[in-house]
Parts: C-alpha cells; sequence; structure tokens
C-alpha cells in the first residue's frame, strides 16, 4: 500500500472547515490567562510545564501556539550585547516574522507538536498518541540542543496519550531538557496522571462571553447575526468551537425546531418528530446525526437544571422558556429529566456505533421524553 501523501494527511487538531489554531491570528476572551503568563515569565518564574485546561473549542490551542510564537520570539535569557531589553506588555508577535511563518509551515526546528498519528496501514489517524511520539519528540530535544535559544513542545491533545505515552511524557516532565517549555492542551485534566498535573502550572479558560465568542467565530469564518449572539453562545457553551459546528450545520435553527417539537409534549407530535429523525439518517447525515443528539442532550441538561434550581436559563429558542417552565413544574420533574439525560444520549451513540437505524434511535430518544413527560404530566 502506497504512503499516504502529507498534504492528503487530515490534522487531528483541526476543526473542519476552519482555520488551524496555529494560523489563529488573535485569542478572545482570555485575557486572565495570558496576563497570568506574562507576569510568570516577567518575573523570571517561568515554569517548565503549562497545563492548558477547559471545555473543548474555548482556544486552548490557539493560545498555546500563542504562547510558542511569544517564547520563541523573545530574545535570550542573557540579555544580549545591549543588556536587557524591557520586559514585554503583550503576547503580540508579528504575523509576517519570518519565526511566525516558519510555525505556520511547522517549519521551526525549536518547535515540536506532539498529537495523534497517521497510521499508514489503516488509512487512518490512530486513535491514541503513543508512546513512539513521544519518544520522536524526546529525540527532537537532543537533536536540537545546538541550536541554542528556547525550544517549546505542544501537546494537543494530552487526554490522548495512551498510558505508555503519559508515563513517557511524565519522565521528560520531571527532567525536563534545559530551556524547554511544555505546553499540554487538556479538556479533561481529571483523566491525566495526577503526577503529570502536579508538575505543571494550569492555565484554566473559562467560556467565552457573546461578543467574544462572535468574534472568535467570524475569524474563524463563521457567522451569527447580532440578535442570535446571546443564543449562540447559550447552545454552544461559550466555546468557539461548537458555535462553529452549530453555525455549519444550522444549529440554533435546529434547536428551535426540536423546542418547536418538544412544546406538543406529552402528546408528542409523531409525524414531525419522525420526520426530524429522518435528517439524521441516511449516508453523509452522520454530522447531522450527531448533532441532534447533541442538542436534545442539551436541552434535557438545561430542563434538568431549571427544575432543580427554580431558575429558567436565557432562553436560545424562541418559546423555551415556557416550555421549560411548563415541563418543570411537577416536584419530581428535575430527578425525572437529570435520570434520562444521563442515559439516552450514551445509549443512541453505541447503537450507531453497532450501526442500529439512526432515526430509530432518534425516536427513542424522544419517545422516552414522551414517556417522562406523560408520567409527570399524571404524577
Amino acid at each position: 500500500m502506497a504512503a499516504t501523501a502529507p498534504e492528503d494527511i487530515p490534522e487531528p487538531d483541526r476543526i473542519e472547515g476552519a482555520p488551524h489554531p496555529r494560523e489563529t491570528a488573535r485569542l478572545f476572551g482570555h485575557d486572565r490567562a495570558e496576563s497570568g503568563f506574562l507576569a510568570a515569565f516577567n518575573g523570571g518564574r517561568m515554569h517548565h510545564g503549562w497545563l492548558v485546561t477547559g471545555p473543548r473549542g474555548l482556544g486552548k490551542a490557539t493560545l498555546c501556539w500563542r504562547l510558542a510564537r511569544f517564547l520563541l520570539a523573545a530574545p535570550a535569557e542573557d540579555g544580549g550585547l545591549f543588556g536587557a531589553p524591557p520586559p514585554p506588555e503583550t503576547l503580540d508577535t508579528a504575523e509576517d516574522d519570518p519565526l511566525a511563518r516558519r510555525i505556520r509551515a511547522l517549519a521551526e526546528p525549536r518547535l515540536f507538536l506532539l498529537r495523534r498519528p497517521w497510521d499508514d496501514k489503516g488509512a487512518r489517524l490512530k486513535q491514541d498518541i503513543t508512546v513512539d511520539e513521544v519518544r520522536k519528540m524526546k529525540s527532537f530535544f537532543t537533536l536540537s540542543a545546538a541550536d541554542g535559544g528556547r525550544r517549546v513542545a505542544i501537546i494537543d491533545s494530552a487526554d490522548e496519550m495512551n498510558v505508555s505515552a503519559a508515563n513517557a511524557l511524565l519522565k521528560l516532565l520531571e527532567e525536563p531538557p534545559p530551556a524547554t517549555t511544555f505546553l499540554l492542551v487538556s479538556h479533561q485534566p481529571h483523566r491525566l496522571l495526577p503526577t503529570i498535573r502536579s508538575r505543571c502550572r494550569e492555565l484554566r479558560l473559562a467560556p467565552l462571553a457573546p461578543p467574544d465568542l462572535a468574534q472568535a467565530l467570524a475569524q474563524a469564518g463563521g457567522e451569527v447575526a447580532p440578535d442570535q449572539a446571546a443564543a449562540l453562545a447559550e447552545l454552544a457553551g461559550g466555546s468557539v468551537g461548537e458555535a462553529f459546528r452549530l453555525t455549519n450545520l444550522d444549529g440554533l435553527k435546529l434547536y428551535a425546531a426540536l423546542v418547536d417539537l418538544f412544546s406538543t409534549l406529552p402528546r408528542l407530535d409523531r409525524p414531525r418528530a419522525l420526520a426530524l429523525a429522518e435528517r439524521g439518517a441516511g449516508r453523509g447525515a452522520e454530522a447531522q446525526f450527531d448533532l441532534l443528539i447533541t442538542l436534545i442532550d442539551l436541552f434535557l441538561a438545561r430542563l434538568a437544571r431549571a427544575a432543580a434550581t427554580r431558575q429558567l436559563p436565557p432562553e436560545a429558542a424562541p418559546g423555551e422558556a415556557a416550555l421549560i417552565t411548563r415541563l418543570s413544574e411537577s416536584p419530581d420533574a428535575a430527578r425525572a429529566w437529570a435520570d434520562i439525560a444521563q442515559t439516552l444520549a450514551q445509549r443512541a451513540r453505541r447503537g450507531k456505533a453497532v450501526n442500529l437505524d439512526p432515526a430509530a434511535l432518534l425516536m427513542d430518544m424522544v419517545l422516552k421524553m414522551e414517556e417522562t413527560a406523560g408520567t409527570l404530566a399524571h404524577g
């Protein structure tokens, strides 16, 4: 079997249709994390390992690439011939600088990117970051030692390392190569080895506010009408990655259609439900299927939370507030909706994995919601 050409290999750390984080010029909404890193740099308290955490799509990888450009562009620590320069006030670097161009081309010799590798035999990306990739990174540090200056390694994402790879990385963090900074992206830091977490300083990113989300989305090539920014931020959880997916797949309209359908509960409009379920079936509908599951799961979570706290979330679709109020009136509503929220999406995805009919799986979800709504109405 012929090897896959490099330009044909998909990048595991790129959202389809969006610029790669290394090509993203600006970072929105994370001033606090940037200030914390800059203060450590200017104060001589630079840690060799930085763990950048938060839910998917917040800009963690974009921040890591921004930090890498900053570190590799910074003057040598000895101050050079004319003494130490004034401390930098921002992490900004020139976009047209040769260093920035080399980084965008993955041609900077002082930077190593650790991510899931391509499997030529299987013609697909591997499921994990393997120990062989970590060994390549260790060899990189040995071979690049003569170049002098700082070196940076980006691990995107650390969650995808298998056990052997994680242990190999831990050894590097325990005895880091000189003048090297590790930047680890993690969506679920609790799943990492505690020893890896303890050897890194954490930068936790918070969900983006609607104005920052709209700007980040525009930079990624997506668009949102000003009057839809708040609804998009609600459904995306402040994640620009999720907002990009929602805009590409008409997620706001789809969520509004779901809310309209659920307004017929506890007597579900079954023809409309079946028509909606069919949107997630058929060849090429995988993205729609996954989005429908995500949005149903999100509605259930919003409903259960509102029932438990007696507080309505900001409305993400017309009529949602009235619907949630009506479906959460029963004293047992919080537990009932939370119980099915924990199982429905997982069961549907497991069914899809073993090739069950996607439309039937989606109908099963909404029929279970109908059953729950009926039980609560008659309770």
